[in-house]
C-alpha cells in the first residue's frame, strides 16, 4: 500500500532512507581520512566531493535549499544546485561536515548530515545567524519560547519536567556572544554544557536527555544548521523556535530575496521543516549521538542514524564496508 500523509502532502519513498544513508556514510568516511590533521578546509572539501558523487547517483530531482553557500562561493552543493538522475522532486538541506574544527582537531561530535523533504517543505534559510531554542519530546506545546527570558524558559522547563531547576542542563555554543546568556542561565541554578562547534548535534541531544545529559539548547548559531536541526526534530519529536539575525542591510536584502523579510518573525518547527522528511547523520568522530568512522585493514565501519517524519521511525545503522575501492583505499 502506498504511503500516505495526514496533511495530504506527497510522501517520500521509504527506500530513499537507505539511499540517503549511503550519502552520509560516504561523506563521513572521506572526512574521517583527515581527522586530526588540522586542515579544516581539506576535510570539508573531501566530504563535499564524496557527498556530491553519491547525490548525483540518486533517482531524485533534488534541489539544494541549504548547502555550502551561493554559487559564486561554492562550486559544489551550492544553494539552488540540482542533483540526482531524475525522479521525485525534493528539497535537500545538507552539511557535508558539521563540525569542521572538531574534525580537524579530532574532537567529539563531528557529523555529516543531510535532510531530504518533499518539494517546498524546507525553509530556504540564508547563510546568516539564527537565534534558537529547542527541547525534546514529551512537553506541552511552547513550553519554551524565544519571546520569554532565559530564566522563564529554564523555570518553565523544570516545572514541566517535574525537577528542580538545578537538574536542568542547557547546551550552548562556546562563543563570546553568549556571555550574557550564560550568566543569565547560571543565575537560575541550572547547569551549562558548552560546545565548541556542531549545534545540529546539540539540538538533537535534547531528544535524549537521559543519555546525553542535555535538556535544552539555547543560543545563536547558523540558520542553515537550524533548518537541519528542525528536520531532525520533525522525525524524533521535540520543539524548536528560530529567529533570523538580520542585523545588517546586506543580510536583510539576502533574506528578502528568499521571501524572509521580517526580522522579528519567529519560525517554529513546522515553518522550518514540514511535509515528509528523511534525516540522516553519520558520525565522523566519536560522540554522544554516534560513533565515529573506524578504519581497519580489510573494512570500514560506520554508525548512522536515519529517521523519517511520516513513520516516526529511527534506524540505527552500524555498517561494515568491505569494498574499500569505493572509498579510495
Amino acid at each position: 500500500m502506498a504511503d500516505t500523509m495526514d496533511d495530504g502532502a506527497q510522501s517520500l519513498d521509504r527506500v530513499l532512507s537507505i539511499e540517503i544513508a549511503r550519502v552520509t556514510e560516504r561523506a563521513a568516511v572521506a572526512a574521517a581520512m583527515l581527522r586530526g590533521r588540522g586542515d579544516e578546509k581539506a576535510a570539508d572539501q573531501a566530504a563535499v566531493d564524496a557527498m556530491r558523487v553519491e547525490l548525483g547517483a540518486l533517482a531524485i530531482s533534488g534541489t539544494i535549499v541549504v548547502g555550502e553557500g551561493e554559487r559564486d562561493q561554492a562550486p559544489m552543493l551550492f544553494i539552488g544546485e540540482e542533483v540526482g538522475t531524475g525522479g521525485l522532486p525534493v528539497d535537500i538541506a545538507l552539511d557535508p561536515l558539521e563540525g569542521t574544527t572538531i574534525c580537524a582537531k579530532n574532537l567529539p561530535n563531528a557529523l555529516t548530515v543531510i535532510a531530504v523533504a518533499t518539494k517546498g517543505s524546507l525553509l530556504h534559510a540564508p547563510d546568516v545567524y539564527m537565534e534558537k531554542i529547542a527541547v525534546g519530546p514529551g512537553y506541552p506545546d511552547e513550553v519554551v519560547s524565544l519571546e520569554r527570558t532565559p530564566r522563564q524558559n529554564i523555570e518553565a522547563l523544570a516545572a514541566a519536567k517535574g525537577v528542580p531547576v538545578g537538574q536542568i542542563t542547557a547546551c550552548i555554543l562556546d562563543r563570546p556572544r553568549h556571555a550574557k546568556l550564560i550568566e543569565q542561565i547560571r543565575a537560575t541554578g541550572a547547569s551549562i554544557r558548552l560546545i565548541g562547534d556542531g549545534d545540529v548535534a546539540g539540538v538533537i541531544h535534547t531528544t535524549d536527555p537521559e543519555g546525553t545529559g542535555i535538556d535544552i539548547y539555547m543560543g545563536i548559531g547558523g540558520a542553515p544548521e537550524g533548518v537541519l536541526a528542525a528536520a531532525a526534530l520533525r522525525c524524533m519529536g521535540g520543539q524548536m523556535q528560530g529567529r533570523l539575525q538580520l542585523n545588517t542591510v546586506d543580510k536583510r536584502i539576502r533574506a528578502e530575496k528568499l521571501g524572509l523579510g521580517d526580522p522579528d518573525r519567529i519560525y517554529r518547527l513546522q515553518d522550518m521543516a514540514a511535509g515528509d522528511v528523511i534525516f540522516a547523520a553519520t558520525g565522523v568522530t566519536d560522540g554522544n549521538l554516534l560513533d565515529g568512522v573506524r578504519i581497519y585493514a580489510n573494512r570500514i565501519e560506520t554508525h548512522t542514524l536515519v529517521m523519517r517524519a511520516q513513520s516516526r521511525t529511527i534506524r540505527d545503522i552500524r555498517a561494515r564496508h568491505y569494498d574499500l575501492d569505493k572509498f579510495g583505499l
